[in-house]
């Protein structure tokens, strides 16, 4: 097992390097000048020279690079050009209102999902099976662009029941983690209900239920566990999805997280602090799928072997 664990370990470093090192050049390759935008147009040149300097951007590209991947070696992911504290700071700020929000969305769609899948397994091509199926491809069609602001109208504007935007409470967080939640659940629910269909036509779901276990003793105790390893797998690669849905999300509900951090530094040409977003989204992506694959065998004792 230990052995199982630093290989996947060491499977993650060369991603985040990948990650971190395509979007560092990208960022640099396009048109602009960071220090100009900051300090505006008319500042004099000696005052723009005297400040990429102070950043280390008039350094040659590999020369800026190596010394990137130094800080971050250190845990020193540099100075941020527009709000001017250290992007490791501004980072751990954000981070857990991205974590929170992400892991609400997540309980969303397995709340949703898993009962409607193998409620609809259980009622294969009946009315409401073919229901469920409809109202999943709804869910798969709205994007959370459009999907936000519908919530914002209804639940907050209309109803009253809800805040718009900001975070705090949990009432900041039910229409954030709905509108991230609900493409994930629809998604899921296909997922399970696929699962469950051929789980529910092996041959130890006929012997369990010979033996006189009850329905729901075998559709959730033995079927559902042994359905639930593809689930698990789309679950830990749509995490990427969901994290970059939370670009779009937080930034409709000004919600203080990293992706609306990341838009913001986009915005203003930051390029440590753009890096430093995505570095940080990119490890807890390679983390989640890491977790994912350690949870296969406690689902499934038979992966062990």
């Amino acid at each position: 097992m230990f052995r199982y664990v630093t290989r996947r370990l060491l499977y993650a470093v060369p991603v985040v390097w990948l990650v971190v090192s395509v979007v560092f050049l990208l960022i640099h390759l396009v048109p602009g000048d960071p220090i100009l935008q900051m300090l505006g147009e008319g500042t004099p040149a000696a005052d723009l020279e005297a400040a990429r300097h102070a950043y280390g951007l008039d350094a040659p590209l590999g020369k800026q690079y190596l010394h990137y991947w130094w800080g971050v070696l250190r845990g020193d992911l540099g100075p941020s050009l527009r709000f001017n504290q250290n992007v490791s700071k501004l980072i751990a700020a954000r981070y857990p209102y991205t974590v929170e929000l992400t892991v609400a969305s997540l309980l969303v769609a397995v709340v949703l999902a898993v009962p409607s899948g193998v409620h609809s397994a259980q009622r294969r091509n009946r009315w409401d099976d073919r229901w469920l199926s409809v109202v999943s491809l709804f869910g798969l069609s709205f994007p959370n662009f459009a999907l936000g602001p519908i919530l914002i109208l209804l639940f907050a504007l209309k109803l009253r029941l809800l805040p718009v935007s900001g975070a705090g409470t949990f009432a900041h967080l039910v229409l954030p983690a709905l509108t991230l939640g609900s493409a994930l659940a629809a998604i899921l629910t296909r997922m399970v209900r696929t699962s469950m269909l051929e789980e529910l036509t092996q041959d130890y779901i006929r012997t369990a239920r010979a033996k006189g276990l009850s329905e729901r003793a075998v559709v959730y105790r033995h079927a559902l566990r042994n359905a639930m390893i593809p689930v698990m797998t789309v679950l830990g690669l749509q995490l990427g999805a969901l994290l970059a849905g939370a670009i779009v999300t937080e930034t409709i509900f000004a919600w203080p997280g990293i992706g609306r951090l990341a838009i913001q530094a986009i915005g203003n040409r930051d390029y440590y602090l753009v890096a430093g977003c995505i570095l940080a989204i990119g490890l807890t992506y390679v983390a989640v799928n890491f977790l994912t694959d350690l949870l296969y065998s406690v689902v499934n004792p038979r992966i062990r072997q």
